[in-house]
This record gives C-alpha cells, sequence and structure tokens, in this order.
C-alpha cells in the first residue's frame, strides 16, 4: 500500500513546495466514508482550492454544474435547463477571440462521466488518486519535470493552456502535464503569477518522487558547479 503522506513529505522537502499537492481520483460510485462536499464553488477548479487547503471531500456531478467549461472536460453533461450555458460561454469566448471554434475537439475530456470525484491533500488522500495536482513555482515544476522524464513517465506533450482544467484528462491518459493555467483558474484558485501546474498520474507518483530525490541532489551540485565556472570565466 502507498504511502502517500511520505511521498507527500518527500515531494514537499525535495521541491520546496509552499502548497500541498491535491490528489484527484474518478469513481464510479459514491464513496461510503468520505465527506461529500457541503456547499458551492464558481468552477471546478475552485475544488483544488479547497484541497489545498486542507479538507478531504468528494463531489458529485451536480456540483460542477456551475462551470460549464469544467463540466465538458469532465464529461458531465450539463442538465436541459442550464444545457445552453455551454454555448454561452463558449459563444463569450469566440466573441473575445481567446478561443477558436475549431479549437474546441481537441481539448482533453474524461472518457466516461465520474459518479463521484475525491478531492484530498495529497498525504491525507483515503482513495489512491488518479492525478496529484502540483501548483509550483517554475524551478520546482524544473524538477518535477525532470524527475517525470528520469521516471519515464512524460507526455512529451507541449505545454497546455485554457482550461486549466483540460490538464487532469490529459494527464490521466498521456501522462505528465505541464499547464500555465488560465484566467478564470488563477481567480478561482488563487494561482499566483509566478506559478504553473503539474499534473502527474496517480500511478507514476511513487516513481516520480524516487527520482525526484536524485534529480533535486544533481541539480544542488549542477547549481555549485555552474557557480563556480560563473565566477572563474566571467569578466
Amino acid at each position: 500500500m502507498t504511502d502517500w503522506a511520505r511521498l507527500e513529505r518527500s515531494l514537499t522537502d525535495d521541491l520546496g513546495l509552499t502548497r500541498r499537492p491535491v490528489a484527484v481520483a474518478f469513481l464510479d460510485s459514491e464513496p461510503a466514508n468520505i465527506p461529500k462536499f457541503d456547499g458551492s464553488q464558481p468552477s471546478s477548479c475552485g475544488f483544488w482550492r479547497v484541497a489545498a487547503e486542507g479538507a478531504t471531500f468528494y463531489t458529485t456531478p451536480e456540483a460542477h454544474y456551475n462551470c460549464a467549461i469544467g463540466s465538458y472536460t469532465h464529461n458531465i453533461p450539463l442538465p436541459v435547463d442550464r444545457a445552453n450555458e455551454l454555448e454561452g460561454m463558449l459563444a463569450l469566448m469566440f466573441g473575445l477571440e481567446y478561443v477558436r471554434p475549431e479549437e474546441v475537439p481537441t481539448i482533453p475530456r474524461l472518457s466516461t462521466t465520474p459518479r463521484a470525484i475525491v478531492y484530498s491533500p495529497l498525504g491525507a488522500t483515503p482513495v489512491d488518486p488518479d492525478v496529484v495536482l502540483f501548483a509550483c513555482r517554475p524551478a520546482s515544476a524544473m524538477l518535477l519535470n525532470e524527475a517525470t522524464m528520469r521516471a519515464g513517465a512524460a507526455a512529451g506533450a507541449p505545454l497546455l493552456g485554457r482550461p486549466s482544467c483540460m490538464a487532469l484528462p490529459a494527464a490521466l491518459t498521456g501522462g505528465t502535464t505541464i499547464s500555465l493555467g488560465c484566467v478564470g483558474n488563477r481567480v478561482y484558485t488563487g494561482l499566483q503569477d509566478d506559478e504553473l501546474y503539474v499534473v502527474v498520474p496517480g500511478k507514476s507518483l511513487a516513481s516520480i518522487a524516487a527520482s525526484t530525490a536524485v534529480i533535486t541532489e544533481a541539480n544542488t551540485k549542477l547549481q555549485a558547479y555552474a557557480q563556480s565556472r560563473r565566477a572563474e570565466l566571467s569578466r
């Protein structure tokens, strides 16, 4: 059984994380011993913030109806009385030339509709996560990316952007994904201007954590080497 608490401590120390990694699991049924989220969020990614702050809970599809784009990437059909909200949101984005219509079919989505989604800080996750979200600064993302490549779990895909939530299905099917986020996500989650996302498949996290320790030590030594060369060769 994976010790997720140990992995969170190890990754936090090695990467210098200031935010807790968030574990996300997509389930076929509602779990019995996990509290259901009581309240509402304006976006699906808003649940990332709640979990990063320490809460463990699960949502059902209707909790995501406020977010037409998040419902789309999570393959959650909107009810009939709200079905036009996706079209309205896309029309706004098309009108602003923020997204082109031909881009929509290329946005990654979950292959099936989850009956429940569990969110938790990584170290407290009650179920094995499908993906783990890291909100971090570029230097930490660099180390995590290098560790992912060493572990053979990189997606080899370009950086993702809007919408941020498509990084979850992208990582689930393709491997570790890096996302620059989007403006809505930054508003709803509090992601800072100097932060981005790395999304890791849960099944690969243990091997990535082991590689992170190696990569961090290597980078420390390479940093000292580069600093020495700069001092010696700079004129």
